[in-house]
């Protein structure tokens, strides 16, 4: 690799692209010409988060997959459907929810006809950090909840281990609330059913616990 290439790796940014706008409208449409990484050449399209301005809470995936990618919207997929029933269970309400990915382009690989997923390096999860700064900004959140460890360490750096923090009350400089759990893919992958059965059920305890906490968290007053 060439030196101007290793430089134009290190120095990949989207900050360039983003707007200065709390508005999500506008910060959605500007994401959709994104180039501040080498993602978007092979991706179909940006994924953007979905949700309102105030919702009381961000949940931030790791990337878009295969039928978020081909949809245009987060947590579509397997995952997502997961997601949805488990915080139905949990007692949280999706209008209190604002979603989006540490990377909003996605990364895979091709085998045949299938794209199969690979994890984001962290050059690509800094490059992609203003969007999601912008997002938190313009959502104004009372907590962040980090899914899975990609997106953990977006948060909390990339020495932070989810497995030690799970169901903690954390901050980070990016956000005054973080609290940690498993992407629900993980679930999804389990070996069996039985193991399925008790990542599900864990995972559902882990968003009571986000509830609850957010419950004392709403009402606090907020500055």
């Amino acid at each position: 690799m060439t030196t101007a290439r290793k430089r134009s790796l290190s120095s990949a940014s989207t900050a360039e692209y983003v707007p200065e706008t709390t508005s999500l409208g506008v910060l959605r449409e500007a994401a959709a010409d994104c180039r501040g990484c080498d993602l978007y050449r092979h991706a179909t399209q940006t994924v953007f988060g979905e949700g309102r301005a105030g919702a009381p809470f961000i949940f931030v995936g790791e990337q878009p997959g295969d039928s978020e990618d081909q949809d245009g919207r987060p947590f579509v997929g397997p995952a997502g459907k997961l997601l949805r029933a488990s915080k139905q269970e949990a007692g949280i309400d999706e209008k209190d929810v604002y979603i989006t990915n540490a990377v909003k382009h996605f990364k895979f690989i091709e085998r045949g006809k299938q794209r199969i997923h690979q994890t984001p390096k962290r050059i690509e999860i800094v490059a992609c950090s203003p969007w999601l700064d912008a997002e938190i900004l313009a959502v104004k959140p009372q907590m962040v909840v980090a899914l899975g460890a990609t997106a953990a360490q977006s948060l909390m750096g990339a020495s932070f281990r989810l497995t030690q923090h799970r169901r903690e009350l954390l901050s980070s400089p990016r956000a005054a609330h973080v609290m940690v759990t498993v992407h629900p893919s993980s679930i999804l992958r389990a070996i069996d059913d039985a193991a399925r059965h008790e990542q599900r059920k864990a995972f559902v305890e882990d968003l009571k616990t986000i509830a609850a906490t957010l419950g004392e968290l709403r009402s606090e007053p907020r500055h």
